[in-house]
């Protein structure tokens, strides 16, 4: 008798048996997991999707002077100058000045050729002396009643006539002698001994370097703030940390209707160095507050619109509008807006929006660096 043997297949062959003590094992593991992304991970997550603070550095608004002021430039001039120009012709004999010499006003520069002039002025000097003894021999013979009236009259113009053309001739001599109308200095010669000179020709130029004048075009706005006599402190690139303070001297009363301006003459002391033709910045100060509520400029917004800060506040940024008053320098004066001791920040403004978190960065050497 043959026995029936059934093959079972692969596929529906019963699993091996996993041992309890495996099953075991691996429970906590599996429970970890099923914490780990179940729903009290949700905390954990949003903690590491919240912002992070904005890294600022912040200077509180103190109270300090502050001066309103304006600032303008304009080259340096000398106070005169003068073209000395020959007055006649003829060739220059000799030349008694050279570039950068002091001379005085009334100082002979250039002595010109005059032979002619004066054979004309020995000529008129004949002439006069010859129709004062004709007039004298009149005034005699009148006494006598020899000669007419009319004839002493034409005796006396002949006489006045030829004094006045002796003064010419001597005029005309004295212009043999080219001298200076102003003291000051030598800027430039245009002539050497034996040169022909023209007449009415620039032969030197001399100005007056003893005092400097700069000249300002201001507009309107300023017409009631500066005044004749306020102080002037003038920079001038060529001497760098050098401070010269000067004064106004002249305000023009009369506003350009093109421009808007008016015209501020500002004069200096010719000392340290300062010459005609550098180039000054100038500020003007015209007002002093002495307990003004300042910060510093750079703590100002950029964009356009009304000025406005970020203050800190319970760790915070908040944006403020201001109203300005003066200017100094790097300090701006806030008249509404700010109080005592309201920290602003002056770097990190860029990342920041209102109600940003921040994080305030103490530095001594921030407070000291918006100062300067």
């Amino acid at each position: 008798m043959h026995r029936l043997v059934r093959s079972i297949p692969h596929s529906v062959r019963p699993l091996p048996v996993i041992p309890a003590l495996l099953v075991l094992a691996l429970l906590p593991g599996l429970s970890a997991c099923r914490a780990s992304g179940g729903p009290d991970a949700q905390p954990d997550a949003a903690k590491a999707q919240a912002p992070e603070a904005v890294p600022v550095e912040v200077v509180n608004a103190q109270r300090r002077s502050i001066s309103a002021s304006y600032h303008g430039s304009a080259p340096l001039e000398a106070r005169a100058e003068a073209q000395v120009v020959a007055k006649t012709s003829g060739i220059a004999l000799q030349v008694l000045a050279d570039v950068g010499q002091h001379v005085a006003a009334g100082q002979t520069l250039v002595v010109i050729d005059r032979d002619r002039a004066k054979l004309q002025v020995a000529q008129a000097e004949a002439q006069v002396r010859k129709l004062e003894a004709n007039y004298n021999r009149a005034l005699q013979l009148a006494e006598q009643k020899m000669v007419s009236a009319s004839d002493l009259d034409q005796l006396r113009f002949d006489l006045d006539n030829a004094r006045a053309t002796l003064r010419l001739a001597k005029l005309e001599l004295s212009y043999g002698e080219v001298k200076s109308p102003i003291s000051g200095v030598v800027a430039s010669r245009e002539i050497k001994p034996g040169n022909f000179v023209q007449i009415n020709t620039p032969i030197f130029t001399v100005v007056d370097t003893s005092r400097l004048e700069a000249t300002l075009n201001v507009p309107e706005r300023e017409i009631a703030t500066l005044k004749p006599g306020q102080k002037v402190e003038l920079t001038v690139d060529p001497l760098p940390g050098k401070t010269f303070i000067g004064r106004i001297d002249r305000v023009s009363p009369v506003v350009d209707a093109g421009s808007g301006t008016f015209r501020v003459v500002c004069a200096f002391e010719s000392e340290g160095g300062l010459q005609p033709g550098m180039f000054g910045r100038m500020r003007i100060d015209y007002d002093q507050r002495a307990d003004a509520l300042v910060i510093p400029r750079a703590a100002l917004l950029e964009d356009s619109g009304q000025p406005a800060v970020y203050v800190v506040r319970d760790g915070k940024a908040h944006r403020v509008t201001l109203e300005l008053g003066y200017e100094d320098g790097p300090w701006v004066e806030v008249r509404k807006g700010l109080k005592d001791g309201d920290q602003v920040v002056v770097a990190g403004k860029a990342a920041l929006r209102e109600g940003s978190a921040v994080r305030v960065l103490r530095s001594t050497a921030v407070t000291a660096q918006a100062a300067q």
